[in-house]
């Protein structure tokens, strides 16, 4: 197999990429691009990257297409990262919204395979473990993802022990999971019942998804150009109720979206919310 990827190829790669996922790849990582697709390569019997790109560009066969997609999104994930959103929301949102209503519903919307959404439905539990009659009539979490297949993963719900010990604690692996077997775990039904996932693009049309109280779009918009992180947070601010609340990675800001939000800030961090209507 021809080991180079061509210029050529790989600026087609990276302007499609960039449509189809608002992934936005500079000149220097032909690299990245071709160890991401060289399995790609042998999946589908292809003589060399090039003639992959060629395949997937032209988007004739879906399989393929999707293929390379999923294999340039970024799957890194962990429980509660960075632990201060978590926080925020046990301690400051829910709280506000447990006097103002009776449902609520999250978004996760870069769920990868399933912690972050996990991570919020626990939080919640925990919220009502000292709020017992709190959010009676529904607790809704939708987890979304690029990649079809670790939405998959995220729905069954069961992780294996290098994935427990990434920011898991053993209380909460007793408290929230069902031991299987080779040291796989599951999550409980009860905390699985309030957790949905689907696939979705970003670059999409956001209304299918319904209204949302608390959004987390964290560790994403980093990969997106001004243009495109501008109209995500727009799309984010017209899904979110009048006051909702939108958290975004430690590295991240509202970018060109300021006029949507007013940011609030807590002892251990800061969120923004929707400004009033």
């Amino acid at each position: 197999m021809k080991k180079e990827l061509s210029l050529a190829a790989y600026d087609r790669f990276r302007s499609f990429l960039h449509e189809k996922s608002g992934i936005l790849l500079d000149e220097t990582k032909q690299y990245l691009v071709r160890s991401r697709l060289v399995p790609l390569v042998h999946r589908f019997a292809c003589p060399d990257v090039d003639t992959l790109i060629e395949r997937v560009v032209s988007q004739r066969e879906a399989i393929v297409t999707q293929a390379a997609l999923e294999a340039m999104t970024t799957n890194e994930t962990l429980w509660f990262r960075d632990k201060y959103p978590f926080d925020i929301l046990q301690n400051k949102i829910l709280p506000e919204l447990a006097t103002k209503q009776n449902i609520v519903r999250i978004w996760s919307a870069a769920s990868s395979t399933g912690q972050e959404a996990y991570s919020i439905a626990m939080t919640v539990a925990e919220f009502l473990r000292g709020n017992k009659e709190a959010f009676r009539h529904g607790i809704q979490i939708i987890g979304t993802d690029l990649s079809t297949e670790v939405v998959k993963t995220a729905t069954v719900g069961t992780y294996d022990s290098l994935s427990l010990n990434r920011g898991l604690s053993d209380e909460f692996k007793r408290r929230y999971f069902v031991s299987e077997e080779d040291k796989r775990m599951t999550i409980k039904p009860e905390i699985r019942k309030w957790v949905s996932f689907r696939q979705f693009n970003l670059t999409s049309n956001f209304a299918a998804l319904g209204k949302f109280d608390v959004v987390f779009c964290r560790n994403v918009l980093i990969y997106f150009d001004s243009d495109l992180k501008t109209k995500v947070l727009q799309n984010i601010s017209a899904c979110l109720q009048s006051e909702g609340s939108l958290l975004l990675g430690a590295s991240e800001s509202l970018s060109g979206a300021t006029k949507h939000f007013e940011m609030i800030t807590q002892p251990s961090g800061l969120y923004y919310r929707k400004l009033k209507q």
